[in-house]
């Protein structure tokens, strides 16, 4: 189960993904949390300390070894340094799973503990100085994109995806990555300008699309945003004790989050357990095939060198039922 946490700046989509994060490693659930924000606030989120977050291993900066692992025996692809952040697996390619382990994880993914339930976090790596007029952010979550591509997940496992702010998910194709996409937004004309965008450009792509109105006070708060998103409202969260303490610096338990809140995330979680069976692994790898073209035709050819569209397996579908080679 892929699922995907949108919206604009401090709408609180990171805190969200966060709770909805703890909510399920507390039911037992194994979880795999990234952070593919160009802010990296989720490892905080989930309780770590400044040193501690900068300390988690960026995917960016190991992009080498994540396209060597996952080239596999693929032999359509002449070698990792012809692999792009759309490159689709095929015969041959190694796959991932949620819970397995393999150097992947070893190099980029790191536990972190909850209340005693363990979660696995990843993150793109933040935009450094470094990067500053000479790369685009988007280079470093194409390791993201690059991941869920060859990532095979199944029904009681989650993946959660702290995006980045605002519309700029559709500069590639990881938005169609996700069994679902959760749009953060605040009850003002603002929050709801990112989900006419978002609506708009999911539309083509079949992305289900769920709106968690955060920061609302009042019923009129919850009236403006029925009538501006209608049925897509899915829940609405106003203030939270629990929260600001762990703005703080000092989250209580989680056992101790407001019941209103709990239910919520209850909500969410069911929502998202049944947008699953109607998950359709030809439509998500014929996506993923879309992009890798486009992306091959404006540059990716023409930086690598070689013809990327041959880089397409036309029998491969990927599914629970694909395995990996050894």
């Amino acid at each position: 189960m892929k699922i995907a946490f949108v919206g604009k700046g401090g709408s609180g989509k990171t805190t969200l993904s966060s709770l909805l994060i703890r909510h399920l490693a507390a039911a037992g659930a194994p979880v795999l949390a990234v952070d593919a924000d160009i802010n990296q606030h989720l490892g905080p989120a989930l309780g770590l300390d400044e040193a501690e977050a900068a300390a988690l291993p960026a995917m960016g900066a190991r992009l080498p070894l994540i396209k060597d692992w996952l080239r596999g025996s693929n032999p359509r692809i002449a070698s990792a340094e012809t692999m792009i952040k759309t490159t689709p697996p095929g015969e041959g390619s190694r796959l991932l799973g949620v819970r397995e382990d393999n150097p992947v994880y070893d190099a980029c993914a790191r536990p972190v503990e909850l209340d005693g339930d363990t979660v696995r976090l990843m993150v793109t790596g933040p935009f450094t100085e470094a990067d500053l007029g000479v790369a685009c952010y988007h280079s470093k979550t194409g390791a993201v994109e690059l991941f869920l591509n060859h990532l095979v997940d199944g029904p009681d496992e989650y993946v959660v995806v702290d995006m980045t702010a605002g519309s700029d998910s559709f500069a590639s194709g990881m938005f169609t990555r996700f069994d679902i996409t959760f749009l953060v937004a605040e009850p003002t004309r603002k929050g709801i300008s990112v989900y006419r965008q978002y609506k708009e450009y999911a539309r083509d792509f079949g992305v289900t699309l769920k709106v968690v109105g955060n920061k609302v006070q009042s019923q009129d708060d919850v009236d403006f945003l029925r009538a501006e998103v209608g049925d897509d409202l899915l829940v609405t969260v106003g203030h939270s004790d629990w929260v600001r303490a762990l703005e703080k610096g000092r989250p209580p338990r989680f056992e101790l989050l407001e019941d209103v809140n709990r239910r919520a995330l209850h909500r969410l979680r069911t929502t998202a357990d049944a947008t699953y069976a109607l998950r359709d692994w030809e439509r998500y790898t014929r996506q993923m095939v879309h992009f890798h073209l486009k992306n091959a035709q404006s540059w990716g050819n023409e930086r690598t060198g070689v013809d990327l569209a041959a880089q397409v397996d036309p029998g491969f579908v990927l599914g629970e039922s694909v395995s990996a080679p050894a």
